[in-house]
């Protein structure tokens, strides 16, 4: 094997002589030289492999408002990365061109989880986002990079579907410090005509996150027009996170543009991300934001208990800071959910690609 192709745990031979890849509900069964639908992982000498192991589409310093987390080190920079490939056939997905990429030519950067970590520190950057396509794909990559930085006192972000089976999940949300869950609909018919996968898992999985796990979660739904954006779906999809993760789980409601294989449908209208934002608001969620577009009030964050603004963004920038040194609201002393430093990250909108041969 090459230096990128490296074994795997999660799979089990088939009597018919096929693999069983056992990391995502997808469990793809493969012939010899046969490559999941996520193209990173394949048959090769009776085992799965993962072929793309410290490869890379590209590196970039982001806000970590960006991936989005809006309750997890406000205003620092994150170092961000996705490699090639996804265990989902979103037909609107808006990072086609990687997650979709079947040329070896997307994976144009290489980096060890050691140069991963030591370039984040050296940037300053507060953490590592594993973004742009689904980390759970680059399993043993994602976690041996998140090792490397805990070792430097730098924190993991997951950006992911959590499409992922109940043992590899373990051991790959142990790793993460936080996730932001692209929920991408609350009905099984969306999900099995429009992603080619299965919305309980998901679920399954958000409620061991918020449970059975550390890890800061928030929520991301990319709303499209008459997909999943009913105010039937959104009252059921808003009730159950507030009854199954809690009040204080952060959802985002973000706009839709026509791409991929759905570019016939039209962009979403702002009033439809307000009108959600106002439902996920009136059954309880206490941050609901609007994303994808300018929209100050759905961008900031207030004080569930008293209203005060805590935290002010205008796009990635953040204005207001009022919180005290323990994430507390100044006014009336209620904690905000979330992981927060005693004073606010000033990186503000600013994209920086970073080219890791020459670091």
């Amino acid at each position: 094997m090459d230096k990128n192709t490296v074994a795997t745990k999660y799979w089990h031979k088939l009597d018919d002589d096929r693999i069983q890849c056992d990391l995502c509900p997808r469990y793809c069964k493969l012939k010899k030289g046969q490559r999941g639908l996520c193209f990173v992982r394949a048959n090769e000498n009776d085992s799965i492999v993962l072929t793309t192991y410290g490869r890379s589409s590209g590196f970039c310093v982001d806000p970590v408002e960006k991936k989005p987390l809006n309750h997890f080190l406000p205003g620092t920079p994150v170092l961000s990365f996705g490699t090639a490939g996804c265990n989902l056939a979103c037909k609107f997905c808006q990072n086609w061109d990687i997650s979709k990429s079947r040329e070896i030519d997307t994976l144009a950067d290489e980096a060890s989880p050691e140069k991963i970590a030591r370039v984040a520190e050296q940037l300053n950057c507060r953490s590592v986002a594993f973004t742009y396509n689904d980390p759970v794909i680059f399993h043993e990559y994602a976690i041996d990079v998140a090792a490397a930085c805990r070792a430097r006192d730098i924190k993991t972000v997951a950006v992911t579907a959590g499409y992922i089976c109940e043992a590899p999940r373990e051991e790959f949300f142990a790793a993460m410090d936080a996730v932001n869950v692209d929920l991408k609909a609350f009905t099984e018919d969306f999900y099995h005509q429009l992603t080619g996968g299965h919305l309980q898992p998901v679920l399954d999985n958000l409620i061991y996150l918020k449970h059975e796990t550390d890890v800061w979660v928030e929520l991301t739904t990319l709303l499209i027009p008459g997909k999943n954006d009913s105010d039937e779906e959104l009252q059921q999809m808003t009730r159950w996170v507030v009854e199954k993760l809690g009040p204080d789980v952060p959802m985002h409601f973000t706009a839709f543009h026509p791409d991929w294989k759905m570019q016939d449908i039209p962009a979403t209208p702002f009033s439809s991300l307000q009108r959600a934002r106002q439902i996920a608001l009136e059954n309880g969620v206490r941050y609901a934001y609007t994303g994808n577009v300018h929209d100050e009030e759905g961008e900031s964050t207030y004080c569930h208990s008293c209203g005060q603004k805590l935290i002010g963004r205008d796009w990635y920038v953040l204005s207001d800071w009022n919180l005290d040194d323990k994430g507390c609201c100044t006014k009336c002393g209620e904690p905000l959910a979330g992981q927060f430093e005693p004073r606010p990250g000033v990186w503000g909108s600013r994209r920086m690609p970073v080219q890791m041969s020459a670091m």
